[in-house]
């Protein structure tokens, strides 16, 4: 049997400050902070609609109750929070996340709230197979040096960069070039939702730290955080179209989260079979159009630094440049074998 990483304590919290579960109640305190702490980092909001918060606790396996920690100061004022996602089945990798009021940085709150979710996380060894590796992952951008150094400093690794990249949209954007038999066109929200998720998982199954859920299970949280999302725009799905059969999808909501003025790109993947062929330029190109049309004077998208399918020189000859690098970092509990896609 893999040996197990000998647990980290949960460090403790300065004098005068309190901690305890949420609810779904708490979202709007929660997305304060998180635009308070983006503004201080990034001199623009992380969110701007709290109900994309409030939606995305209410996925299928996420509590609250147990899987949130918020800290408060002497006054009863929010200063830190963390959620710790074990949703995945098999929760190899539980997703961590949180930050700290900036106000209150190096008190050592950021270490109490990451070694709590590292604890909660060990959770997942007893969900998961004896032979499967089980990492817990986090992250923060990478001009948060404190924040570099927190994770840096409790013994995770940086395994990976994503950058989220924008191009401007001052002019009409080229008419893309489309190879031959391929139309582009909406989807159809009556018909192709299924189909679309189908896509979504078959190009996704190429990107790091992919794992496929089980159909149902997949398909129903696609649905939920997708299409159920405040930002759904139909007319925004794009498909590429080979005949009957999909080859490429481009999903795009009007506005991107954190800029009114901006146009976002949520998944854009091209199949296997029709790859090498321009297909994903052309998808891309024709959103950029879309937004345009739209009145949007950018549009903005999230990369993989390290592109298994080289999805970043793609976006790169299409205009676009990098706003902001995230890093992702793991903490390996159990060595074992490797659920998420890392190579092709």
């Amino acid at each position: 049997m893999n040996a197990i990483l000998e647990k980290q304590n949960i460090l403790p919290l300065p004098a005068g400050y309190t901690a305890r579960g949420g609810s779904i109640d708490d979202h709007k305190t929660v997305f304060d902070l998180l635009n308070l702490h983006s503004m201080r980092l990034n001199g623009r909001v992380d969110l701007n609609d709290p109900e994309l918060l409030r939606l995305d606790w209410l996925n299928a396996g996420f509590n609250p109750e147990t899987d949130l920690r918020m800290v408060f100061d002497a006054d009863g004022t929010l200063v830190a929070f963390v959620e710790s996602w074990m949703t995945q089945e098999p929760p190899v990798h539980p997703w961590n996340f949180g930050c700290v009021h900036p106000d209150h940085w190096g008190r050592g709150i950021g270490s109490h709230i990451v070694t709590w979710a590292e604890d909660h996380a060990r959770l997942a060894l007893e969900k998961c197979a004896p032979d499967l590796r089980v990492a817990p992952r986090s992250g923060t951008e990478a001009h948060n040096e404190k924040g570099v150094a927190l994770f840096e400093g409790l013994g995770w690794k940086h395994i990976r960069s994503f950058f989220r990249m924008v191009a401007d949209l001052d002019s009409q954007p080229e008419a893309p070039t489309l190879p031959d038999g391929i139309v582009i066109r909406p989807f159809n929200p009556e018909t192709e939702l299924e189909e679309v998720y189908r896509t979504f998982v078959d190009t996704f199954n190429d990107h790091f730290g992919f794992i496929e859920q089980p159909f149902e299970k997949g398909f129903a949280e696609y649905k939920h955080n997708m299409v159920e999302e405040p930002g759904y725009s139909p007319e925004m799905w794009f498909v590429a179209m080979d005949g009957d059969q999909m080859a490429g999808i481009c999903i795009c909501r009007r506005e991107d989260p954190e800029d009114s003025e901006s146009g976002w790109v949520g998944e854009l993947g091209v199949r296997r079979a029709w790859r090498k062929h321009g297909l994903g330029y052309a998808l891309l190109k024709h959103s950029f159009a879309a937004f345009h049309a739209d009145g949007k004077k950018r549009a903005g998208l999230g990369v993989d630094a390290s592109s298994l399918t080289g999805a970043l020189k793609l976006y790169e000859r299409a205009g676009m440049r990098v706003q902001r690098q995230f890093n992702q970092y793991e903490k390996e509990f159990r060595a074992g074998k490797e659920l998420a896609v890392e190579s092709l």
